[in-house]
């Protein structure tokens, strides 16, 4: 169990490794952008302030973007405790 924190309002849920983040937040009843939940709407992006996440499928992020720490939840696997940002 990873423990994934939300800024700015810094809400805490934790993630099992077998779901993806965006699932994780909804089962904890998080109200976390989201509308597709495939990872073509880009509604779920978030920037990564720190942890390590894992892909079954790569997103279509550019390199400047994964370079910034965005990320999609809907397509990531927590693999340590997490600090994302939403806009």
């Amino acid at each position: 169990m990873h423990q994934v924190r939300l800024l700015p309002h810094d809400i805490t849920f934790t993630a099992d490794g077998q779901q993806t983040v965006l699932e994780a937040a909804l089962n904890s009843g998080i109200a976390f952008p989201n509308r597709c939940q495939v990872g073509a709407c880009a509604m779920c992006m978030c920037r990564k302030q720190t942890g390590e996440i894992s892909y079954q499928l790569e997103p279509m992020l550019t390199e400047k973007e994964q370079a910034e720490g965005w990320i999609f939840a809907c397509q990531a696997v927590a693999e340590s405790d997490l600090v994302l940002e939403l806009d």
